[in-house]
């Protein structure tokens, strides 16, 4: 039997005297590496993404909203605002999980500063909401107790507005108009961003709640609020926390035993493994469609290799007339197939691997090539390379030597 080595030299100078058929049966190889490769850069990419985006927001925060649960996924099942300004006073008082709960309630209005007018988001809270999203001031200061109960004239403005109605000019002290009300500009927030829905932080007015409610907004009922933001101790408190509020805001809103809570308590991870499941969802489809790409290319493999095997009848049965075994003629075309999977394998990642930077860098798409989908990938092809290889190898050890050598 001959030795592996010479085995293989004799597979690679076969394939180098057919460069051109040799490149394109690699062809299928490369691509579909390429695309697995780029695929998971962009599915890794997304989901770190997601992490990152939620994590600036804190990952120990609850949303409490008017509304029963739909469940995972779900927001609310009636428009109702059923929770008002005391429940987060109370949630602050009660809660021993609970570092800060503020009461939100505001919606979208235009907003003045001589000739120029800009669309903005109003929300109107409690000094404890600046804590609970961790947003500083540049400069200026934040609204006060006493402003809130004086439903105070004045607000916080983000990043976007200064740009849109000051351009250059310090905006503090000034007065802006938001829904046709003067209000004067007591801070200005550092730059936040877009949220994880894309939406731009930095567009917002913030105002004191009792001043969205009485003089911008007119709520069904005068201390209605559309959320209520809560930032727990820490993340070991979650849980904890969201069941503290739950057990307190049923209590207040009278909820018997059975009956539906009217409100629901909702955390920034279950919207993360919500977002991420979702994504991860998506990268598998778009992997499987890359992955046939792999399994086309094995065709495309095998089906020269076939060709070869009827070429190279006649080579074989020399081989087989000076002394060479039925396993040496396999193995040969089996290194062949193996070689050329391989190496398109090697050359996918190359060019996935440039594919996703290229994305990343273009187009703005977060990317992340993990080692995880590269070993995946080339494994793959060489799995490809060794399956579709084997029956025309076999093929090729059953030929009849005397059968061979006569072939033309």
């Amino acid at each position: 039997m001959m030795s592996f080595v010479e085995t293989s030299r004799i597979s690679f100078r076969a394939l180098k005297a057919n460069k051109t058929r040799s490149a394109l049966t690699m062809l299928g190889i490369v691509i579909g590496v390429m695309a697995v490769i780029i695929m998971f850069a962009v599915g890794t990419g997304a989901n770190r993404q997601i992490s990152q985006q939620f994590a600036s927001l804190g990952t120990n925060i609850l949303m409490v909203r008017p509304g029963a649960d739909r469940g995972p996924g779900g927001g609310s099942r009636n428009t109702v605002n059923t929770l008002v300004v005391e429940d987060a006073y109370s949630i602050t008082e009660h809660c021993g999980a609970v570092a800060y709960a503020a009461p939100v309630y505001g919606g979208n209005a235009q907003t003045v500063y001589g000739n120029a007018n800009y669309p903005a988001k109003v929300t109107g809270t409690i000094l404890d909401y600046f804590a609970i999203q961790d947003w500083e001031l540049v400069s200026g200061r934040a609204f006060t107790d006493q402003d809130v109960r004086s439903a105070t004239k004045v607000c916080v403005i983000g990043q976007t507005i200064v740009e849109e109605l000051f351009g250059g000019e310090d905006p503090l002290g000034k007065i802006i108009r938001v829904k046709k009300i003067p209000m004067v500009v007591i801070g200005i927030l550092e730059e936040l961003g877009d949220s994880p829905r894309g939406n731009d932080q930095d567009n917002v007015v913030i105002v004191p709640i009792s001043t969205a409610q009485r003089r911008m907004f007119s709520p069904s009922r005068p201390d209605t609020v559309s959320m209520i933001s809560v930032k727990a101790i820490d993340e070991t408190h979650l849980d904890i926390a969201q069941k503290q509020i739950e057990d307190l805001l049923a209590l207040r809103h009278k909820i018997r035993p059975g009956q539906d809570n009217d409100f629901s308590v909702r955390n920034l991870t279950q919207f993360v493994e919500s977002a991420k499941s979702a994504t991860a969802v998506m990268t598998m489809l778009l992997t499987a469609v890359a992955g046939v790409s792999l399994l086309v290319g094995g065709i495309g493999i095998m089906n020269i290799m076939l060709v070869s095997v009827t070429e190279r009848t006649r080579e074989i049965g020399i081989r087989m007339a000076v002394g060479a075994k039925s396993s040496d003629i396999r193995l040969q075309f089996l290194v062949e197939a193996l070689t050329l999977s391989l190496l398109g394998g090697m050359i996918g990642i190359v060019l996935g691997v440039g594919g996703a930077q290229f994305i990343s860098t273009g187009f703005g798409w977060a990317t992340e090539v993990s080692l995880m989908s590269v070993l995946l990938s080339f494994g793959f092809s060489g799995f490809v390379g060794i399956f579709f290889g084997y029956y025309p190898a076999y093929k090729a050890s059953l030929l009849n030597p005397i059968e061979a050598l006569r072939y033309e």
